[in-house]
């Protein structure tokens, strides 16, 4: 009996659906599904790193970190943008940070109505602590690639970013002020 039933699944597994047979999304080879599984991994297992440590959470370390590679002060709508996290969240990071004395709101120059943010002095140690760690477990985690397999993996995620118009350096991102 479990060979006749073995011989029907293969059959039709290997038969393509009929018109009349609804297929189904396989999500575990759907590549957005792939992708954003693999960034909420990515991002759980270097939260360990700021949330035990300085107790951070994932928003807030995504201002320090977008504050961190820029030269200059920004806007919390910049940093939702380049992070691609709801405002509202940005927001709520953006108060505990600016209470916890990371970061700090500064004049814009050019529209005096608008504050942009800047890490502090002690903003800016906790970032120059941080981000080795963080780096140093981002090659745990893609110790698995050869460093061949990490190059093609940067290209085609470069290729895709391209595809969708992504700004993908942050000297592009500080040209054009916006992300």
């Amino acid at each position: 009996m479990a060979r006749t039933t073995d011989t029907a699944l293969k059959t039709r597994e290997a038969d393509p659906p009929s018109p009349k047979t609804k297929s189904r999304l396989d999500l575990f080879k759907f590549v957005p599904f792939r992708l954003n599984r693999l960034a909420a991994e990515f991002s759980s297992a270097l939260a360990v790193e700021y949330q035990e440590r300085h107790g951070l959470d994932i928003p807030a370390w995504r201002v320090i970190a977008t504050l961190g590679f820029r030269n200059d002060a920004c806007s919390a709508q910049f940093i939702a943008q380049c992070t691609r996290t709801h405002k509202s969240t940005i927001s709520r990071a953006v108060t505990a940070l600016l209470h916890d004395g990371l970061i700090e709101r500064v004049e814009n120059e050019a529209d005096r109505r608008e504050f942009r943010l800047q890490m502090t002095t002690k903003g800016r140690a906790l970032y120059e602590e941080l981000f080795p760690q963080l780096l140093r477990r981002e090659d745990e985690i893609l110790a698995c690639l050869s460093a061949q397999e990490r190059k093609q993996l940067s290209a085609l995620l470069g290729k895709i970013e391209e595809s969708l118009d992504l700004i993908q350096t942050s000297e592009e991102a500080d040209a054009k002020q916006a992300y």
